[in-house]
């Protein structure tokens, strides 16, 4: 499969979680991040595994658990905090940063270089979705910010030691005890630091169904799948795309405004995303590389090549 097809099936995974602040704001109870979080992951995990039928082995329990808290349990933890705390752009936004920790993180984790555009195109990144949601109206919460921060950190981690540690498993595999991993971690919190969830309705039902199934079983398969197949400078910008469906549901469904600055941002973010993906392709020399032919010695006669890389 070509790298193009690896990028675009990566790039629903963000695509998709843009929605998460909508569905959140508008089908989910207030007031339970915790809980919300433990139900988008253990039961979406569990399906997995029943369906993978294949447990950690080894030191894979201890490395699930700890991909499990940093990608699932902390990171949709602060991310929840941050839906109900501030509006859907600006959490979707704070996040921007997490691209520009992963070129560092992967450089000291796993020695990935650090290219000068996969910078240039985070930072302009940044950029971007600032324009997209800075507006005279935008709220900026201060613990919804530094939830929003701290969450981007953890996912950032996750990401760069995700690729570092490659089970030998499929990626809907490894998916599956990220999820529950994640899931049971949130477990006790959820039941001691919440109260019970309230009797829920059936559009509570329908964004619990939608948040597991396919805003955490589908896209984390696809998210980890683009991990394992890409580099990790490449798969993070791509998270951009997650602030930029949060505005464009809130225009689409909401009636929210688009301004000129806003037109503008996803003008940029859509470049940033492209710029930071030309980083990541290899410099070709423009002088040809002649190859020496050695003689055959007599008793040697050459032999048709098969084609076939080792």
């Amino acid at each position: 499969m070509s790298r193009h097809t690896d990028l675009l099936l990566t790039a629903i995974a963000p695509a998709i979680w843009g929605s998460t602040y909508l569905v959140t704001t508008e089908f989910l109870p207030d007031g339970y991040p915790l809980t919300v979080a433990m139900l988008r992951a253990l039961p979406a995990g569990l399906l997995l595994l029943a369906v993978m039928r294949q447990l950690p082995q080894g030191v894979w329990w201890a490395r699930a658990f700890v991909l499990g808290g940093l990608n699932f349990t902390i990171f949709w933890w602060m991310l929840f905090v941050t839906a109900y705390r501030l509006p859907g752009g600006v959490a979707a936004t704070v996040g921007a940063i997490q691209p520009l920790v992963v070129i560092f993180l992967a450089r000291l984790l796993i020695g990935a270089p650090i290219r000068f555009l996969a910078v240039v195109a985070a930072v302009a990144g940044m950029a971007g979705v600032a324009l997209l949601i800075l507006t005279p109206q935008a709220a900026l919460d201060p613990v919804g910010i530094l939830a929003g921060l701290f969450g981007a950190l953890a996912m950032a981690v996750g990401t760069v030691l995700s690729r570092r540690w490659q089970p030998p498993v499929s990626s809907l595999t490894f998916a599956s005890w990220q999820l529950t991993a994640g899931g049971i971690l949130l477990l006790p919190p959820a039941l001691f630091l919440e109260p019970p969830l309230p009797a829920l309705t059936g559009a509570n039902i329908a964004g619990f169904a939608y948040l597991g199934l396919i805003g955490a079983a589908l896209t984390y398969f696809l998210w980890f799948r683009g991990i394992s197949r890409l580099e990790p400078s490449a798969v993070a910008p791509l998270g951009f795309l997650s602030p930029l469906t949060a505005v464009i549901l809130g225009w689409a469904i909401l009636g929210q405004h688009l301004t000129p600055p806003q037109l503008a941002g996803i003008a940029v973010v859509l470049a940033s995303v492209w710029l930071a993906q030309a980083a990541q392709r290899p410099a070709v020399s423009s002088t040809p590389v002649h190859r020496q032919e050695l003689p055959l010695p007599a008793t040697q006669k050459p032999t048709p090549s098969t084609g076939a890389a080792s």
